[in-house]
């Protein structure tokens, strides 16, 4: 069949080249409920700005952006996974969001990180706001929470760990080829005074006695700040185990120093030289990389963060207590029901969970994980449950009950898609600043734009008006 010969088509009409009759307005380009406009919203009327401006205390010098300004763009971006400070500058030139938060400024990437770096702090205590807002618009009942957590990537690489003997081996290494440059340019430094006379400064080093130098520097330092560790671990440690047999704080703290004092790193204890205070973790993909481990409380209702921290500790165990407490501090409310898998359950957390329900009324459903030897047998599933019976025991057999198994059945479909939708919405598997400090603050204010996401989709920008207005 002969193909069909081609025809005088009319199109739609394209004239790149025409001038319009009116100055173009961004505000006409963005549709009315889109999350610029809800993150504008929030800024100008719903947020209180107090703690940065009064960081602004030097009348001198040119006049800086208005808080209000990067506040805004710094929100959208790490709402919809922008975090990039030279990524930001550039969307502000050629996204209409971005063009439309700035008002046709267009902030220079240094600016935006300084300013992200000094009000950090300021910026994380978003997530309390955006927890009130959440509240107020009855998405948290806090009927049933749960709690995981998460590894965060460090901004850090694995291969720039070192363990300490490593450490050691090569500070031994660089300490002899330091001392063998040093020898040579004393060396050079004499023959060059024979054939030129004296006329050099005498404090300048070669390049590769200085980079060794530098190295040598830094691997001192890591190494210290190990054996610092170690020696605090093995005084809290003695300090434990000497009150749990009674002695008193004198003797105890005695104890405790002569612990710290003959401690010593272990051999595979590692520090790395970008991020110190990131830690090598397992990640979920079977491999380790340098990470900060994240946890998070989730409401059931709207999937809405409740209460979070990030912190150096590979192990969740230690945050069970805490993070219920901080649940109560950010709401006024105690949960009703709190969902944990294994990675919290130690005899000393549901010891203190049954006295947190004692006092608060709050529920535990805590995955007791897998029995070891030395755990007493598990109590029968029906009948009475023995009064000698441990807290571990009391809580496998409320786990085994059909309500324990229906309820902890919900734990992964309320924290877990959190995570997800936070890695692929705002990819915050990746923390960009470093240092412990700069990486809980940058969590927080990801945590915070979560929560102020779900608001948006809950309510939309003319509820914000709404819920102010009550």
């Amino acid at each position: 069949m002969p193909p069909k010969a081609a025809v005088d088509k009319t199109f739609r009409a394209f004239v790149p080249d025409q001038g319009l009759l009116l100055p173009p307005s961004l505000d006409d380009w963005l549709p009315a409920e889109h999350l610029a406009r809800f993150v504008a919203e929030l800024v100008d009327e719903h947020l209180d700005l107090s703690r940065i401006h009064a960081a602004y205390t030097e009348v001198r010098g040119g006049p800086p952006y208005d808080p209000r300004l990067m506040v805004r763009i710094l929100l959208y971006g790490y709402t919809i996974g922008v975090r990039s400070s030279r990524t930001i500058e550039r969307k502000c030139a050629d996204d209409v969001a971005f063009r439309w938060l700035a008002a046709g400024a267009a902030p220079d990437y240094r600016a935006i990180a300084r300013f992200r770096k000094r009000h950090l702090s300021a910026l994380g205590h978003v997530f309390v706001a955006a927890l009130a807002l959440c509240q107020a618009a009855g998405m948290v009942s806090l009927g049933r929470v749960a709690l995981d957590g998460t590894k965060v990537r460090a901004n850090a690489s694995k291969r720039k760990a070192m363990s300490y003997a490593r450490m050691t081996e090569k500070e031994k290494i660089l300490a002899a080829e330091v001392s063998a440059l040093l020898a040579e340019a004393e060396r050079i430094d004499k023959a060059e005074d024979q054939q030129f006379g004296k006329n050099r400064r005498g404090d300048e080093l070669p390049a590769e006695l200085a980079r060794r130098e530098t190295r040598l520097v830094k691997i001192g330092e890591a190494k210290a700040a190990l054996e610092r560790e170690a020696a605090q671990a093995a005084r809290e440690k003695a300090e434990t185990k000497a009150r749990e047999r009674g002695d008193d704080d004198d003797t105890a703290a005695g104890k405790g120093a002569a612990a710290a004092q003959q401690a010593t790193p272990k051999p595979k204890a590692q520090r790395n030289f970008t991020d110190p205070d990131s830690k090598i973790m397992l990640t979920g993909d079977g491999a380790f990389h340098q990470c900060y481990n994240a946890a998070a409380v989730v409401d059931a209702d709207h999937q809405v963060i409740v209460a979070t921290d990030l912190g150096a500790n590979a192990s969740d165990v230690a945050t069970l207590l805490p993070m219920t407490e901080q649940v109560a501090t950010n709401t006024g409310v105690a949960p009703d029901e709190v969902l944990a898998d294994a990675g919290y359950s130690s005899a000393a957390n549901l010891d203190a969970a049954a006295d947190y329900t004692a006092e608060h009324g709050t529920e535990f459903f805590i995955a007791p994980g897998r029995r070891r030897r030395d755990d007493p047998p598990p109590v029968a599933p029906r009948g009475r449950v023995p009064n000698d019976a441990t807290a571990k025991q009391r809580m496998a057999r409320k786990m085994a009950t059909k309500r324990g198994q229906a309820v902890y059945a919900r734990r992964k479909a309320i924290v877990e898609p959190v995570f997800g939708q936070m890695s692929t919405l705002q990819n915050a598997k990746h923390l960009l600043l470093r240092g412990l400090d700069q990486a809980r603050g940058e969590w927080l204010l990801l945590a915070a734009c979560h929560n102020l996401r779900k608001l948006h989709g809950h309510i939309g920008v003319s509820g914000l008006a709404v819920l102010a207005a009550h």
